[in-house]
């Protein structure tokens, strides 16, 4: 067993190379979506919310935070590219 992973096995030269193209807009907005709705589920639960309601303003803050994490992936990756 080799020390780094990916480096020293038979088939392959070392480990894959980092990515240099950003994740798609969709992805990043149903990560945020996720997160807002994990974050508020349980209080709003308590509170007397129903779910559904909880998923509906998950996506619809999700989308917000999207363009925010997708900016940064973009301006990421153009850095990794160009250094």
């Amino acid at each position: 067993m080799s020390a780094t992973p990916g480096a020293g096995g038979p088939d392959s030269a070392g480990p894959a190379p980092l990515r240099t193209q950003p994740r798609p807009f969709i992805v990043h907005w149903l990560v945020d979506a996720a997160v807002v709705f994990l974050a508020t589920i349980i209080v709003a639960l308590f509170l007397g919310v129903p779910w559904w309601a909880v998923l509906i303003v998950s996506f619809v803050f999700g989308s917000f935070g999207a363009r925010l994490t997708y900016r940064t992936d973009v301006r990421a990756m153009a850095e990794r590219r160009s250094g």
